[in-house]
């Protein structure tokens, strides 16, 4: 009788296994598309609250200044107060952020969107560390699937935020709609609040210095930091770039449609496929000459919907080695929420500024070349720091 439930019903591990795994997939979930959904929201909120196009572009910008100012601080706090709590207050403040957001006043807006900055900046810091100490034996797998699960849902809200809009709740109501999956999340993870007390109360001085001073984790930071700026660059200009080159802004759109398209399912593949292997040099390598040849592609102006589709895979893959490389180049659950949060930090910060050079470039050159002879310049940085941040540990 025992035996026979056993085969059938799920043991109370497996069930706590089940409920942790979900609440990381909710969280993932929650990292993106309070941003994501903004972007067609855009002339909406202009007209509705007055806002010049510098005003409105800054609204994108406040959280990626977000993350690069508290990603190194998140894993610092996370050992004062426990991991599973911070995790579980950055929800509150994405909550907090999002209700703030619905109120149709300029300074709530701006209000809002910082505390949505200051959420996602712990999240996305601390979910690696998360992963590598409750999934030690399925990192690659987990950091997959919630890779997937971010962009889809990110991607979703992209997509539906403005037929929202326009169906009668407007842009505050279509913004707020994404509270539900917060909260959804906030629910889940509140059972991992009476879990391990005392985790990470204190760490070894030496243990934060070495990481500043290791060469495997600049390298990691690098290749965190280039990856970020092509996928922030390209989401800012590729349409005026294929207009360029005489698509209409449907065409345009279209074709940045298939570059996420192409984002998605590489989250997924590339964190299991990193995961199997001992050396992740030539994933690396491969993204790099990925890069290397989308912004080539785009410089010629010859089949370019080939060279977006390419540069959505190396976006994809990118990012979800980022992911991998921090748990993977660490040896404790802290070390990864400290290299996560060093590499994250830098990556953001470039990601900020990243597609403002590349504009000004563009002024000043006249074309597109200049720009993205930067950006191919920049992929074989990715190949060289490949071959440090794809192999080792750093000793923490």
């Amino acid at each position: 009788m025992n035996t026979e439930r056993s085969l059938h019903q799920p043991t109370p591990y497996q069930s706590e296994r089940f409920v942790l795994l979900l609440g990381i997939l909710l969280i993932a979930s929650t990292l993106r598309t309070p941003m994501t959904s903004v972007g067609p929201l855009l002339p909406f909120i202009q007209e509705g609250l007055e806002l010049s196009n510098a005003v409105a572009g800054s609204i994108t910008t406040i959280p990626l200044l977000a993350f690069a100012l508290l990603s190194p601080f998140a894993p610092r706090i996370a050992e004062r107060v426990g991991t599973e709590r911070l995790v579980f207050a950055a929800l509150i403040f994405i909550a907090i952020g999002i209700g703030v957001r619905y109120f149709m006043y300029v300074p709530a807006l701006f209000i809002g969107t910082v505390f949505i900055g200051a959420g996602i900046a712990v999240g996305n810091v601390l979910l690696p560390g998360i992963v590598k100490k409750n999934f030690p034996l399925h990192i690659g797998l987990v950091t997959g699937l919630y890779g997937i699960s971010m962009n889809i849902v990110a991607a979703i809200g992209s997509g539906v935020s403005e037929p929202i809009a326009r169906a009668g709740l407007n842009w505050n109501g279509s913004l707020a709609i994404w509270g539900s999956v917060v909260f959804f999340a906030l629910v889940v993870w509140g059972v991992q609040l009476s879990k391990n007390k005392g985790e990470n109360r204190s760490v070894l001085p030496s243990a934060q210095t070495s990481l500043w001073r290791s060469r495997l984790a600049w390298s990691v930071t690098i290749f965190m930091g280039i990856q970020s700026l092509h996928y922030y660059t390209m989401m800012t200009w590729l349409p005026q770039l294929l207009a360029t080159h005489g698509y209409t802004p449907t065409s345009a759109g279209g074709c940045l449609r298939m570059m996420q398209g192409a984002i998605v399912p590489m989250t997924f593949i590339i964190p299991v496929l990193a995961g199997r292997m001992k050396d992740q040099r030539i994933i690396g390598i491969g993204i790099g000459v990925c890069f290397l040849l989308a912004n080539v592609g785009l410089y010629t102006g010859v089949a370019l919907p080939v060279w977006v589709i390419l540069m959505g895979i190396a976006c994809g893959s990118g990012f979800g080695l980022s992911m991998m490389l921090f748990a993977l180049r660490t040896s404790t659950s802290i070390g990864a929420s400290k290299l996560s949060g060093m590499a994250q930090a830098f990556g953001y910060l470039l990601a900020a500024f990243g597609p403002m050079v590349f504009g000004v470039t563009y002024d000043f050159s006249g074309s597109w070349q200049a720009p993205l002879l930067i950006l191919a310049t920049l992929s074989i940085l990715i190949v060289f720091v490949s071959l440090r941040a794809g192999k080792g540990q750093i000793g923490n």
